[in-house]
């Protein structure tokens, strides 16, 4: 028996959505924007258990309150609540998946990448991920605790 293309659509979509639930997140801020959804894959518990060497996959969606020319990323890694900056890959946010310029009212999807570099100790710490607007505003702001592993 041949399994049909609806079956083999549901099995795969299954298998994206064990690799990509929506996080339980703290929102830290977001003023000129509401979060709809946080993504971080692959993260299928929490805290998340970061892999030195790996890179992670982020998806925030989130709605805009206000218009905006752009839009910049700021990660850090909260220890003991001081925050230390975390470089990513991209920090514009408008070549991280938003249309730009950014519209009051309209849904956004920002994606971006979440590098872990082998030399990073293995800690649990939590990850502030903020977007900020061109008045350096927030867009979003979302933390969600991590484990940095071998």
């Amino acid at each position: 028996m041949v399994p049909s293309p609806l079956a083999l659509l549901l099995v795969l979509g299954a298998a994206t959505t064990a690799l990509a639930e929506p996080l339980r997140f703290v929102d830290c801020g977001s003023i000129d924007g509401s979060i709809q959804e946080v993504n971080v894959s692959p993260c299928p518990t929490q805290p998340c258990l970061l892999h030195k060497g790996t890179s992670y996959s982020i998806n925030v969606t989130f709605a805009s309150k206000i218009e905006s020319q752009g839009s910049k990323a700021r990660v850090y890694g909260e220890m003991l609540h001081v925050d230390i900056p975390f470089p990513i890959p991209e920090p514009d946010g408008c070549k991280s998946g938003i249309q730009c310029p950014i519209q009051k009212g309209h849904s956004y999807s920002y994606l971006n990448k979440l590098p872990v570099k082998s030399e990073y100790p293995s800690i649990k710490l939590i990850v502030k991920w903020e977007l900020v607007d061109d008045q350096d505003q927030m867009l979003f702001c979302w933390k969600i605790p991590v484990q940095i592993t071998s």
